[in-house]
């Protein structure tokens, strides 16, 4: 419907146009949104607001002109509003239509193929296998996770990678740490029971052994046993990257293409012609290549492997690496699209003070600690309610609550409360096969088919801007209309089994949207609670 009313609006703009009712000029993109408040209908439209000065009329009169213009058997009443704002009242066949819709798709509404294929890296989490992994991982983790969920339901091809950081300095520091010797940087109680384990020799070989440890039994057992984030490639930069020739190939294509030059003994790239704010090292002037050199090695990989969009989930402290790897891939010849989302800080807060579980990673608190403190529903939704950019204090009190004061149970017993009324009926004998959605008047059913029709249009909304945030908002949306439908709307009446079979079929919508919507987070559906 959104796209059917952007295109009668500008169709009538232009008959305006035409007629010389309105002065010639370029019509800007024509957009037409869901208002905050439902009484001004399904969608609104500001258009007239926007050429009121091109059009040399106040807005109120422009947008009565379009109106009067307009002609859409989709909507049963059009309705103007001051300062000059277009309200779109859906008709009834137009909602009935809407819910046969999802009905007749099932889980795949929404669906859709506009990424008609494209290859994307999604790389994300990517922590030092020095440690276990920290309540910013997971924030990072959850919410790229379902960013590839949504983008695959998009039509877009995803790879989840995980980038292992093997062959840095950080293992010669995990050597040192496990073996306890002066030169030691990591500490808690993982460090210890690595140096009880410890049955190598050299601080190299203690580094790898450890780091071999940490990513095989801790990190990989919370990816896939404690978040449930699984990964198609774990990319090692040591055999991966640096012994399969990718740095020094990364290297020898971008001195060909001359942007390099040595200087003070050291080989730089000239990142700051790219929009870096200064140039970077690639080989150091004692011959070692730099941490950097690996990022163009692991480019030129992503670029062997055909990616056509690259998605890097970083944590905010590494927004100065955005630059120069922009720049680098530039350089190496990468001509897709390149995203990056800096995920902030978390702090885990209760009564509004900073808690602390545990001495099992020194003064990091583990998203194993959390999951198990409060479940992987509630970590996961809690997490997914923020955008990335945002500073987030995660409330332990309201996650602990096992009640509907807590979002993540709010919704997911509107879910279980959607399948207890289909068993009910289909013990009681009801059946919605036969209803009519044209029945379905009430103002409470009309907002809640109007939420479920949505759908699509949100899923379109997340694979532009990448704001996954909006899926637990929009969960809750759905649970209130549901609740709020439901307190107000007798479902199942023998007494008027038509209305009911019409009601029916507004739950198994219901039923088919919300739990997909859990399903593209991550998020269990309970059918009973």
């Amino acid at each position: 419907m959104k796209e059917i009313l952007e295109k009668k609006i500008e169709e009538a703009l232009s008959s305006l146009q035409r007629s010389g009712v309105l002065p010639l000029f370029p019509l800007p993109q024509i957009r037409v949104e869901r208002p905050k408040d439902e009484q001004f209908g399904e969608y609104t439209a500001n258009i007239a607001l926007i050429i009121a000065k091109e059009s040399k009329k106040i807005p109120l009169e422009v947008a009565q002109m379009i109106r009067q213009e307009l002609s859409c058997e989709e909507v049963e009443k059009v309705e103007v509003v001051k300062p000059g704002h277009i309200n779109f009242h859906a008709s009834q066949k137009t909602l009935a239509a809407s819910l046969e819709k999802i009905l007749e798709e099932g889980r795949s509404f929404g669906s859709s193929d506009k990424g008609k294929g494209a290859r994307v890296s999604n790389e994300f989490i990517s922590a030092n296998p020095t440690g276990p992994l920290s309540v910013g991982n997971g924030r990072g983790g959850f919410y790229a996770d379902t960013l590839s969920n949504i983008l695959r339901k998009s039509g877009y091809e995803v790879t989840n990678e995980y980038y292992v950081n093997d062959a840095g300095e950080q293992i010669m520091k995990l050597g040192h740490s496990v073996l306890a010797d002066s030169e030691a940087v990591y500490g808690g109680e993982y460090i210890e029971q690595l140096a009880l384990r410890n049955q190598e020799k050299t601080v190299e070989e203690t580094g790898r052994w450890a780091a071999a440890f940490i990513l095989e039994e801790m990190i990989k057992k919370t990816l896939h046993e404690k978040m449930r984030v699984d990964f198609d490639t774990f990319t090692s930069e040591k055999e991966d990257i640096v012994e399969k020739g990718y740095v020094e190939k990364a290297i020898a294509l971008l001195k060909e293409k001359n942007f390099t030059y040595e200087s003070e003994g050291a080989l730089w790239l000239h990142t700051k012609d790219f929009g870096d704010d200064k140039d970077r090292v690639l080989v150091k002037k004692d011959g070692i290549t730099t941490y950097f050199a690996s990022d163009c090695g692991y480019i030129l990989q992503k670029i062997d492997r055909g990616f056509d969009h690259i998605i890097e989930v970083w944590g905010a402290d590494h927004h100065g690496y955005v630059a120069r790897f922009r720049a680098a891939a530039g350089m190496l010849g990468f001509s897709g699209k390149i995203d990056f989302i800096l995920v902030q800080l978390v702090k885990v807060v209760k009564e509004g003070k900073e808690v602390r579980m545990s001495k099992r990673a020194g003064n990091v608190v583990t998203v194993d600690e959390l999951i198990e403190k409060v479940g992987h529903d509630v970590a996961r939704f809690f997490f997914l309610m923020y955008a990335p950019e945002t500073h987030m204090n995660f409330d332990l009190s309201l996650a602990e609550e096992r009640s509907q004061k807590n979002p993540v149970f709010y919704v997911q017993y509107a879910y279980a409360r959607l399948c207890s009324i289909l068993r009910k009926a289909e013990v009681e004998g009801f059946r919605e096969t036969a209803g009519d959605p044209s029945l379905l008047v009430h103002p409470k059913e009309r907002a809640l088919i109007r939420e479920l029709s949505f759908f699509p249009e949100l899923i379109e909304i997340v694979a532009d801007d990448f704001s996954v945030h909006r899926l637990p908002q929009y969960a809750m949306r759905v649970a209130d209309a549901l609740h709020s439908f439901y307190d107000e709307c007798r479902v199942l009446d023998t007494e008027n089994k038509p209305l009911s079979a019409a009601r029916l079929k507004l739950i198994r919508a219901g039923k088919i949207v919300l739990g997909e919507t859990l399903s593209l987070m991550g998020i269990e559906a309970p059918e009973r609670m």
